[in-house]
């Protein structure tokens, strides 16, 4: 599936913003003004202004919506999600070259909270995802013990697993032990089947 490279970056950032939240394992990663900050840095996240507590609480708002859009059921309820998120960010398409990028666009209106900023570019990309229908790449890891966000960009929609905790490698290794102990369980029953029928003919001989 070929994305555009402001659309792929706007996803790993949507993708890393819903992966933030709080799992049983692992405790809310913005769960303070600090870690806010730490994730702007990160990715990357141009034209921020001095953080407080409503961009906090702002930020966690827009994570909750794109945790909504991954978990919608179909198309449409994806695109009402993504209307939504879109037209409280305000968009204001622009088109910029900065920091030795290429030309690329910009959809969060000059001076927007950072809230609205990864509304507007996380919500477009969502839309660029669904009107290609490609909603179904919008996936969850399905390793029993994650459930991590992620974009399905294989070419068959195939991928199952996200690729942060090398989920798809321990599952396979665990199949793979799982079916080297039956066939050694078997084989240890073929052996005593084997043995009781050899023991059954020296009996029946005498």
């Amino acid at each position: 599936m070929q994305i555009p490279h402001d659309t792929r970056r706007a996803l790993d950032v949507v993708v890393a913003l819903v992966n933030t939240a709080a799992e049983p394992d692992q405790p809310d990663g913005l769960s303070d003004l600090g870690s806010l900050r730490g994730f702007v840095q990160e990715y990357a996240i141009s034209d921020v202004g001095d953080l407080g507590a409503r961009d906090l609480a702002g930020v966690r708002t827009v994570r909750s919506k794109f945790a909504q859009v991954f978990a919608a059921p179909n198309s449409r309820a994806a695109s009402t999600l993504i209307n939504e998120l879109v037209a409280t960010a305000g968009t204001t398409p622009q088109l910029t070259d900065h920091d030795g990028y290429d030309w690329h666009v910009h959809y969060f209106a000059p001076g927007a909270s950072v809230g609205d900023h990864l509304a507007a570019d996380g919500g477009m990309a969502l839309a660029f995802i669904v009107v290609s229908g490609e909603q179904e790449r919008l996936r969850r890891c399905e390793a029993p013990d994650c459930r991590r966000a992620f974009v399905d960009l294989s070419r068959n929609r195939s991928r199952r697993y996200c690729d942060s905790r090398t989920c798809g490698n321990r599952l396979h290794v665990a199949a793979y032990r799982a079916r080297r102990k039956e066939a050694d369980a078997h084989g240890s029953e073929q052996e005593e089947i084997v043995d009781g029928g050899e023991q059954q003919q020296g009996a029946d001989h005498r």
